[in-house]
């Protein structure tokens, strides 16, 4: 199949979508499928890039309109998308993030040439709130021109289909994963027993949504106990409040503030910590938990979203309530359970050996069983009849009532009609497969 993997959110971004592209699309590879990844450029990083194993990025001249996202236009990218799926021979668009205005637009594009459409949502979104309204208006429109949507835990596909009035019959879990290769424990990173330092690592985005607040709030209980010790690592417009926590409570010597991070350091920061802390107000899924999980830490985490779904309790995991003190009580639990454990009382089951929670995470969460699993949802929607304009516009009107739209998609389909005039198929060159072309190389070489 030829696949393409689209969405604002690529590298050298870094995030939990961009990982989650990244290695799906290895893995496709891997698996014999020609993917290409469409993205906007970031900075000089313009034009066709190469990646590992021939992973063809087209980074478009596009400019940023807000938080790394496109101006959603709807109109304005038509032609370079479909000169793209053209050349590239695509069968399957595959967008990814609610948030992302391209991965929207090449979907919208992509049915309008009669390609299948599938969208993966990897977050959790209200209904109260005046931004998630628009959101979900926004999302209402956009699936209706997806032939299937994927979340990443059953708790998001719950969301997605109240909030996207999806049929719950096109919507499939297929969870996130982890390469636990990457992710091997070494307690020797970590302070000595002997010191008795316990350190608690927060590695996540400073923003709102991350309950940053509720770690504002955590960090003060344990200013007068001098063996527990912090690392941050992330960057967001939070920063500036857990700074003046530490310069507020004099912690400066027991907080390490490592700002962003690049994913290749993540692991060498995990374990260097005892505990892992999660405070997210709303998770999909988490992926930092299972990394952490992997490294062997103790997880305290709250119990939102798709979290009590990703890990079960046994592999030193506390899910608590999203306050202050439920999260104090959960971490106070955990303590006292690393010190019993360095005293030698252990009792039954209580701390799981971290290298055999290494290889229970590897089992549980690995890139190739969600390619294969994803594999299974573009054969069966390359099964499916093409979708009409007619029947996109139903949708629309079903799923949203928003009548102005149609004027847009009304719009879309003419301009694809003009370009197939101004610009036909025949044309556009076509784009040699990379994989096919190294094996013909090397026949010639033999």
């Amino acid at each position: 199949m030829n696949i393409c993997l689209a969405s604002d959110f690529f590298f050298p971004n870094h995030g939990g979508v961009e990982e989650h592209i990244y290695n799906l699309s290895q893995c496709l590879l891997a698996r014999g499928h020609k993917v290409i990844i469409i993205t906007h450029s970031y900075g000089n990083r313009k034009g066709i890039r190469y990646m590992t194993n021939g992973l063809k990025v087209y980074y478009l001249p596009i400019r940023v309109f807000y938080n790394q996202c496109i101006l959603p236009t709807m109109i304005c990218n038509i032609p370079i998308l479909r000169n793209i799926f053209i050349r590239e021979q695509i069968q399957i668009v595959h967008g990814h993030s609610a948030f992302s205005a391209l991965a929207h637009e090449a979907m919208q594009v992509g049915v309008l040439m009669g390609l299948r459409a599938i969208f993966t949502d990897h977050s959790l979104f209200g209904f109260a709130d005046l931004s998630a309204v628009v959101t979900n208006k926004f999302l209402q429109i956009c699936l209706a021109f997806t032939n299937h949507c994927i979340c990443v835990s059953h708790t998001g596909k719950e969301n997605t289909v109240l909030r996207a009035r999806m049929p719950a019959s096109s919507v499939s879990v297929i969870p996130n994963a982890v390469n636990a290769s990457q992710f091997i424990p070494n307690p020797r990173n970590r302070a000595s027993p002997d010191t008795n330092i316990i350190t608690i690592v927060i590695v996540s985005r400073l923003v709102y949504r991350k309950g940053i607040d509720l770690l504002a709030g955590i960090i003060p209980y344990f200013k007068h106990q001098r063996n527990i010790n912090f690392i941050i690592a992330g960057d967001g417009p939070k920063r500036e409040l857990l700074e003046e926590i530490r310069e507020k409570n004099n912690m400066q010597d027991r907080i390490q503030m490592l700002g962003a991070l690049e994913h290749s350091d993540v692991r060498d920061v995990l374990t260097c910590g005892h505990i892992f802390l999660n405070t997210s107000l709303t998770e999909a899924y988490c992926m930092a938990i299972v990394e952490a999980c992997s490294v062997g830490l103790h997880i305290v985490s709250t119990k939102v979203g798709g979290v009590p779904e990703v890990l079960p309790e046994y592999l030193n995991v506390i899910l608590s309530s999203p306050d202050v003190r439920s999260l104090i009580l959960a971490l106070e639990e955990t303590i006292a359970k690393i010190i019993r454990h360095r005293k030698g009382i252990i009792y039954d089951n209580e701390i799981v050996c971290p290298y055999e929670i290494n290889q229970i995470v590897s089992k549980l969460y690995n890139w190739t069983d969600v390619a294969i699993r994803t594999e299974k949802v573009y054969k069966k929607v390359l099964d499916e009849p093409e979708k009409t304009l007619k029947d996109i516009m139903k949708t629309i009107l079903s799923r949203s009532g928003f009548y102005l739209y149609l004027l847009v998609v009304s719009l879309c389909h003419l301009i694809l009609k003009f370009m197939n005039w101004f610009q036909p198929s025949n044309q556009i060159d076509i784009c040699h497969n990379y994989n096919q072309r190294s094996k013909e190389k090397q026949k010639t070489k033999l």
